[in-house]
């Protein structure tokens, strides 16, 4: 006799046609790819819209057609200063000297020759170190080549616009958030997630096809809003098609997947000089994935919960015989049941119902002082990971020595801050092992931001360390602010606290443009708010081996010191299983 159908669940059928088989693998791989180029695409601002090097034009000394950035009389004509290795810095990229015009005629015409355009050499008698002045017209180094040349975006008083290319990425994001999500459940995971990836794609093009500025501006805001979609339906999917003990396997190596796109940004860029050839190789590639309409599959759990049982028996089907595995009569039995009764309505959900428990979770969550200033905490704890994450990833272009390098390498240590994540989730605990990450990104940046003379091997090491111990706050931050929700708004409330996090990811562009007053100034920064953030988190009440809370009554309950229950200790792998299903 078939069994009921609440008895069937698909981890019952993912244990008959294996939890990551071979199909699974193939797909999984499948939709990590597209992550890359959308954490490419994430970040591809930091170099598209980049300062280059750049000093004032000398026209009196400057050569007409092939001027030259560095030359031996730039100490004569620019304020500035040069290092040990001779290479000459302006202290401001738009101040030159005035014009010595009392210069005799006779020491110019010893200096001159007619079939030239200027004096054969320039010396200090030519300008006039007392009296700085702007310019107007300037020399670029070999190299870059950024919006900044194509629309003049030189000076301090456009640094502002830079930066809010990455304002306006983070802007786009939050949109795209709080967008996608809704059409996912509503249209279907791979919908979506090949509409997100296909529309990131074609905006990406625009961008390099912008005529000015504002354009500019409009197609990143869009560009950003396709991206949004691309990594969360991509984690989505992937943890929808695996089985319980392969889901924490799952989203991490998504997480790596999405570091190395991260990182590819700086390898393509030291590729590609030109931003708009580097914004063609980012965002071309993506197009291609048009043809996942026809090779990934929907998630199954949707379709069940969609009451499609055909579409999701044709999948599971599928996936059993790439697996090499049989399906039961019971299975199959169970499956033509639940398509009769979707047929004939007797499964609806209680929506009306679960809408009202949800308001009335909230209402109790603002009535309790505690809760209040719990989650006030986290929120704090949220925009300071996010201004550090992001800030640090910007920040590494005015490391010394290869930017490009430097920025990878930032990139890269995101997967061993992941995996240090999981390892003190396991063995620390959630209290410890977001505090701990805070204080060690917290004393790296200060220490890296006061070495600023020091050896750039040293100066680099703590950078990443810092960025490191950064990442792993990010990945324990959502696995702890879920395990204090109660289940009913446990989703909505990780997801406030994500939208949260990137209205403060928008001050992170503004937080580099600091170190022109004071060049520590953004590390001290974010050595500062960690700090503060480590010492917070000391006050959240431990919840690794507790029960997740069902009830607002059982989440306020979590600051209280009741022992820890023998049976979900012993249970412990199959419980962060399940709750790491939840949060990133």
């Amino acid at each position: 006799m078939a069994a009921p159908v609440a008895a069937m669940d698909f981890d019952d059928i993912l244990k008959e046609i294996g939890e990551f088989g071979r199909y699974q693998r193939v797909n999984y791989l499948l939709i990590c790819l597209p992550v890359l180029f959308a954490a490419a695409n994430s970040l591809s601002y930091v170099f598209t819209a980049g300062i280059p090097k750049y000093r004032c034009r000398i026209e009196e000394c400057d050569d007409a057609e092939q001027p030259q950035f560095q030359t031996e009389w730039l100490d004569y004509a620019i304020p500035g200063k040069r290092d040990k290795h001779g290479y000459f810095t302006p202290n401001d990229t738009c101040l030159r000297y005035a014009t010595n015009y009392n210069y005799s005629e006779t020491s110019m015409q010893q200096h001159w020759n007619p079939q030239w355009q200027r004096p054969q050499e320039c010396n200090a008698s030519m300008f006039l170190p007392q009296q700085p002045q702007r310019c107007q017209q300037f020399v670029y180094d070999v190299g870059d080549h950024t919006i900044v040349q194509d629309w003049q975006l030189t000076c301090k008083e456009n640094t502002w616009k830079l930066a809010f290319v990455g304002t306006t990425h983070f802007a786009g994001l939050v949109i795209g958030t709080a967008m996608f999500g809704y059409l996912a459940d509503r249209f279907g995971r791979k919908n979506i997630f090949l509409f997100c990836t296909i529309f990131m794609g074609l905006t990406g093009i625009a961008q390099a096809l912008a005529w000015d500025y504002m354009s500019f501006l409009v197609f990143a805001l869009l560009n950003a809003v396709g991206t949004s979609g691309v990594y969360p339906l991509a984690f989505i999917i992937g943890v929808e098609m695996v089985g319980p003990r392969k889901r924490e396997m799952t989203s991490i190596v998504l997480n790596y997947f999405y570091a190395v796109g991260e990182a590819l940004v700086g390898l393509a860029a030291w590729l590609l000089t030109n931003w708009k050839h580097l914004q063609y190789a980012l965002s071309i590639p993506p197009l291609f994935f048009v043809v996942y309409f026809w090779l990934v599959p929907e998630s199954v759990r949707w379709l069940l919960a969609r009451n499609e049982h055909e579409k999701a028996g044709a999948i599971i089907r599928r996936a059993a015989h790439v697996n090499q595995r049989e399906l039961s009569l019971e299975l199959m039995a169970s499956f033509k049941q639940q398509h009769l009764e979707a047929a004939e309505g007797k499964q609806k959900l209680p929506m009306e119902q679960q809408e009202r428990q949800i308001w009335t979770a909230i209402k109790q969550v603002f009535a309790s002082s505690s809760l209040i200033w719990r989650y006030t905490t986290l929120l704090f704890i949220w925009a300071v990971n996010a201004i550090v994450f992001y800030g640090l990833s910007l920040n590494s272009t005015n490391l010394s020595g290869n930017k490009y390098l430097n920025f990878a390498l930032v990139c890269l240590v995101e997967i061993p801050g992941y995996t240090l994540a999981w390892l003190c989730l396991r063995k620390l605990g959630r209290r410890l092992a977001l505090s701990g990450s805070l204080m060690l990104c917290a004393v790296t940046c200060a220490a890296s931001g006061y070495m600023t003379s020091g050896a750039n091997w040293l100066i680099t090491t703590l950078f990443l360390l810092g960025k490191l111990g950064i990442t792993s706050s990010f990945a324990v931050i959502y696995t702890y602010t879920a395990e204090m929700m109660p289940t009913v708004i446990r989703s909505g409330g990780v997801g406030v606290m994500s939208t949260f996090a990137r209205f403060g990811a928008m001050l992170a562009p503004f937080v580099p443009l600091l170190g022109s007053y004071y060049e520590p100034l953004p590390l001290l920064l974010f050595g500062g708010v960690s700090l503060v953030a480590a010492i917070l988190s000391l006050l959240l009440p431990e919840t690794f081996h507790r029960k997740l809370p069902d009830t607002v009554a059982e989440a306020i309950a979590l600051s209280k010191n009741s022992e820890i229950d023998p049976v979900i200790a012993n249970n412990s792998t199959s419980t962060d299983s399940q709750q790491n299903e939840s949060i990133i």
